[in-house]
């Protein structure tokens, strides 16, 4: 079985000294900081071996965390979302059978991000576009962005959202409590609460054939449909949605098994949000890949399923 990763994180060297300088907020160990410093930056000495070894076939590679996100100067960061998607189509123009790319997109100007997405799928052939969560405390809810959303539309790209946008606020519960910041807990919860602004606030009702893509199966969602609709129906809500909160989440919000390496989890997001809603991701190289494959392989789902997941879901929503 071949495989199609969506959440492949890269990095660019120079790219450093054109963002401002963040402090750093997890607390990684020297052997793993040094490791994955190693292969974020390489695509010849490890990654291209790892995808070999592993059955690999396809890499959407997306700018690692904070990326874009992390400029504070609108300008600035226009001019650095078009040299890091430069960089990365240049990459993949050096193996074009292994990789495609998400673009990095400048969410300080709307408008100018709208641009970009544009700019990057009719131009550098890029398959959609992956975020950091939120921009300064701005969220995609945002009527600015109905010019993305209409673009996401246009084009028939998704849109990935990820973790790892910079505080902009200080939440009281992970206060001295550092182990909690990041991909250990709070990541997942702040973007799939930005996913729930989403829904809540009918940008799927705008923009119905928009698809957002959830990493580490769906940031806990599917495993709260229920949840989500009982209480839903207890609001006295000033706008209604179209149809129920979670009938959104399987159809307009697709999900990854990034990072999530067990096999009983991916069974429980097939039975919650369907074989072809769920597609597979590694979320290298902070992840193993062979654990990754083997979440897949080891579980519990028919042969036609783990193909959805493991390419077919990908070819199709990504039109690869």
């Amino acid at each position: 079985m071949t495989y199609i990763a969506l959440e492949e994180a890269f990095i660019i060297p120079e790219l450093a000294a054109r963002l401002p300088r963040t402090p750093p907020l997890i607390r990684v160990s020297d052997r793993y900081a040094e490791q994955w410093g190693r292969r974020l930056g390489d695509i010849e000495e490890h990654r291209l071996p790892d995808m070999d070894a592993h059955g690999i076939d396809i890499q959407v590679l997306s700018l690692s965390v904070p990326g874009i996100q992390a400029d504070i100067d609108a300008p600035t960061a226009v001019e650095t979302a078009r040299f890091a998607n430069d960089f990365l189509a240049r990459t993949i123009a050096r193996h074009p059978t292994r990789f495609r790319g998400f673009a990095a997109l400048p969410l300080q100007d709307p408008a100018a991000a709208a641009a970009e997405l544009e700019r990057c799928a009719r131009q550098l052939g890029f398959r959609g576009a992956l975020v950091n969560d939120h921009t300064r405390g701005r969220y995609l809810d945002d009527p600015a962005y109905d010019e993305l959303w209409s673009a996401l539309e246009e084009l028939q790209v998704p849109l990935y959202l990820h973790p790892g946008s910079l505080p902009y606020d200080d939440w009281h519960v992970m206060r001295g409590r550092p182990e909690m910041y990041g991909a250990s807990w709070s990541w997942q919860a702040e973007t799939g609460g930005h996913a729930m602004r989403l829904i809540y606030a009918g940008v799927f009702d705008r923009h119905p054939t928009a698809t957002l893509i959830l990493g580490h199966l769906g940031e806990f969602l599917p495993f709260q449909r229920s949840r989500i609709d009982s209480r839903y129906r207890t609001l006295r809500v000033e706008a209604p949605l179209q149809r129920m909160p979670s009938q959104y989440i399987g159809s307009n919000i697709l999900i990854t098994t990034s990072g999530v390496l067990a096999p009983e989890a991916v069974q429980a997001a097939v039975l919650t949000v369907g074989a072809d809603a769920v597609m597979f991701a590694v979320d290298y190289p902070y992840e193993e890949t062979a654990e990754a494959v083997a979440s897949i392989e080891k579980a519990d789902l028919p042969p036609r399923t783990k193909e959805k997941i493991a390419h077919l879901n990908a070819r199709r929503v990504l039109g690869i």
